[in-house]
């Protein structure tokens, strides 16, 4: 599944992290490592002396050592670039150069003035490249060993949620995880914001219906490819304004899941809302690496 992995670091905290769960699920996949740091063409043009500038590059070589120590460290070799220019345009290229199975980014980080971001570089590789992306937060323990016990797929039975299911199964294999399969049923989304009546019982049965035989298609197919894997199902509601990405939270929470896969993309219960702020929003509030996949096409 995975032969060729991108490490994207900026020197920030979040990314040497992201770093460490990269180096540990490329030795998982005997896959090669290739990390990548950009000095921001922006803030290079924003600085006034050639002091500064040299400063801004030392920066990235530093977060490039740091890496390179680590991977030292963890016994799994890598090799390193740096170059300037717009982030996310640069990582997008260089995994498509390296032909990349997956980029790992941390979900927050550094711009090239140390200012933080609110994933702002993290979302545009995921716009702009069809490599699947795994994102992980800033509290992720740097020290720990990954270990994802329980993989979480969420699906809402449309063809772009299911592209993440082969990345489920492959990670799920490789650390003998027990895999969750959910679906959220969004009830703000199936009875608008201004609802004031409620949803008919029926109604919410019938989204409830769908929503298991989204989950149980998953679960077929995991079970086809991969036998030996436990699967549980479960479909969820909400009725928070956050959607179902809400649902997918409090699933984590109360499942101690470890790692969240899911597609980029998709159809909401009702097959009319996108799941791509869905995805956005899961990024932003799971405090667990998430790994968002696109479908290609």
């Amino acid at each position: 599944m995975y032969d060729r992995i991108v490490i994207a670091v900026d020197g920030s905290d979040e990314a040497q992290r992201a770093a460490r769960r990269g180096l540990q699920l490329a030795q998982v996949f005997d896959a090669t490592a290739a990390v990548l740091s950009v000095v921001e063409q922006k803030a290079l043009r924003l600085t006034e002396t050639s002091a500064v500038k040299t400063q801004l590059r030392e920066r990235r070589e530093s977060a490039i050592t740091e890496i390179e120590e680590l991977a030292s460290e963890l016994g799994h070799p890598v090799t390193t670039t740096l170059t300037e220019g717009k982030p996310a345009v640069q990582i997008s290229e260089y995994a498509a150069e390296q032909d990349a199975d997956l980029i790992v980014v941390g979900r927050q980080g550094l711009t090239g003035l140390g200012r933080r971001l609110l994933g702002g570089v993290t979302e545009q590789v995921l716009h702009r490249s069809d490599v699947p992306v795994l994102v992980v937060p800033g509290e992720d323990d740097a020290e720990m060993e990954a270990d994802y016990t329980r993989v979480l797929i969420t699906t809402d039975g449309s063809e772009n949620a299911d592209v993440a299911i082969p990345h489920g199964i492959a990670i799920a294999q490789r650390y003998d995880s027990a895999v969750h399969v959910l679906n959220v049923v969004d009830l703000q989304a199936a009875g608008g914001a201004f609802n004031a009546g409620g949803l008919e019982k029926e109604f919410i049965e019938r989204l409830d219906a769908r929503g298991q035989d989204a989950v149980d298609s998953v679960a077929t197919k995991i079970e086809d490819s991969a036998p030996d894997l436990t699967v549980e199902t479960a479909v969820e509601r909400t009725s928070s304004f956050e959607g179902a990405a809400a649902g997918v939270r409090e699933y984590v929470e109360e499942n101690d899941v470890d790692l969240v896969v899911m597609g980029s993309h998709g159809r909401s219960n009702l097959q009319r809302q996108l799941i791509g702020s869905v995805a956005s929003t899961v990024l932003r509030t799971v405090d667990v690496p998430v790994l968002v996949v696109k479908r290609s096409g």
